[in-house]
Parts: C-alpha cells; sequence; structure tokens
C-alpha cells in the first residue's frame, strides 16, 4: 500500500453515509428549527462534501421526509415490540399495552414529531388514511372482535377514533407544559379505549 492509499480517507457505505446526514438534519432542525437550518450547516455538521449531501437528497425537504419516514418506522418497531411482548396476555390487557406504548412513544418523541409532521401542514388526507399504526390496530381490533371480546360497528374507523383520541389526550397535556403526569395520562387513555371497544 502506497502512502497515498493509506492517507486516502475511507469511504462509507452509502447507508451509513445517509444515516449520518439524516443525524445530523435531525440535531439542527430540533435545535434551531427547520427553516433555520441550511444544507451547509447540514454538511458541515456531518463532516461532508457538499456533493455528498445531493448524492442522497435533492433539498433539505427531502431530508425532512425521509426523517419523517424514518421516526414512522421505529415508532411502529416499538408498537410492534410491545404488541409481541404482550401477546399471551388478554385482550384487553393488550389494548391497554398498545395505548400505553402509543402514549410514551408519542411523548418520548414530541420534539422530533413536532419537526417531522408540523412541517408538512396542512396534512393531506391520503396521508393520514396511510398511518400504519391505525391499520396495524384496526388488525388488532378485528381479531379481538373475533375473539368475541371487542365490539365495534367498523374496525378502521374505531382504530382512527381510538389514535386520534390518544393523540388529541396526549397534546392536550403537552399544552399545558412539558411535565405531564404519565401514569394519569395512560390511565385515562386506557379507560377510554377499553369502554370504546367493550360489548
Amino acid at each position: 500500500m502506497t502512502v497515498a492509499e493509506r492517507q486516502r480517507p475511507r469511504t462509507k457505505p452509502p447507508e451509513i453515509r445517509r444515516e449520518e446526514l439524516m443525524d445530523a438534519a435531525q440535531r439542527l432542525f430540533l435545535e434551531k428549527g427547520f427553516a433555520a437550518t441550511s444544507v451547509a450547516e447540514i454538511v458541515e455538521a456531518a463532516d461532508v462534501a457538499k456533493g455528498t449531501f445531493y448524492l442522497y437528497f435533492q433539498t433539505k425537504d427531502d431530508v425532512l421526509a425521509a426523517l419523517k419516514a424514518r421516526f414512522i418506522e421505529r415508532f411502529c418497531e416499538k408498537v410492534d415490540a410491545a404488541a409481541a411482548a404482550a401477546a399471551s396476555e388478554s385482550w384487553m390487557y393488550r389494548l391497554d399495552d398498545w395505548m400505553k406504548t402509543l402514549v410514551l412513544g408519542y411523548l418520548d418523541e414530541v420534539a422530533l414529531h413536532d419537526v417531522v409532521f408540523h412541517q408538512f401542514q396542512p396534512a393531506k388526507r391520503g396521508m393520514k388514511r396511510a398511518n400504519p399504526i391505525v391499520i396495524r390496530l384496526s388488525s388488532f381490533l378485528l381479531e379481538g372482535r373475533e375473539a368475541g371480546v371487542f365490539s365495534f360497528v367498523d374496525a378502521r374507523l374505531s382504530a382512527v377514533m381510538l389514535f386520534n383520541a390518544m393523540h388529541g389526550a396526549v397534546d392536550d397535556c403537552l399544552a399545558d407544559g412539558p411535565k405531564v403526569d404519565r401514569d394519569k395520562l395512560v390511565r385515562a387513555v386506557t379507560d377510554f379505549c377499553r369502554r370504546s371497544v367493550s360489548p
């Protein structure tokens, strides 16, 4: 190996480089806000050449869209893991666990949630229909009804209402400030959800 070869920086795999750009952008968006962050700042924070950014993203909006997709994917992974862990429990306990995971997952990531979702306002109805949490919750409710535990008119609409009730309850508590009584909030949400699908 020549001296020049030893001194040449190693290139990282594309998926790692892309994640590093996204991580840098996420930090800056959380610190400064989306509008106040430039591509040049993202490039500097990721310690890459400006041209490298454009290998992965055309615009800053593209980075935000990628962060949103990653947020959704990771949130769904939490929900799936919680659902799998509670699979042997009663249906109502599993519903409680679903809602608790949603409430705490939202609270834990509320700053990032606000960055990746609120920049896309006004929200498109099609995006809401494709909500993967609602899709998963709808399937869960159908399984529970087949087991003779849950009762409702329409699984999808019930899932939409439960999800939006959870979301609204968290938002209402956050409106009073960042310090939220998590246990009380979880109890209120799970109680509401149980009553909503009980026969």
